[in-house]
């Protein structure tokens, strides 16, 4: 099983920049970066804010690809 992370869509789709998103979030614009170009997994206190700040449910950030 595989788990993609969607931070990135979900941000596109809500016209948020990455900053922005750091700003709300309290998390690193560079980590967020790292994070969606898939160069660092994110930790479950960092995912609850990033979907915290988006406004979304913590699950609409992920995807399992089996």
């Amino acid at each position: 099983m595989h788990v993609d992370i969607l931070i990135k869509e979900v941000r596109q789709q809500k016209k948020v920049t990455l900053n922005r998103l750091s700003e709300k979030s309290g998390i690193s614009s560079t980590h967020i970066n790292d994070i969606e170009n898939n160069i660092k997994g994110p930790s479950l206190f960092v995912m609850i804010r990033i979907a915290k700040a988006l406004d979304v449910d913590i699950t609409e950030l992920y995807k399992v690809k089996w």
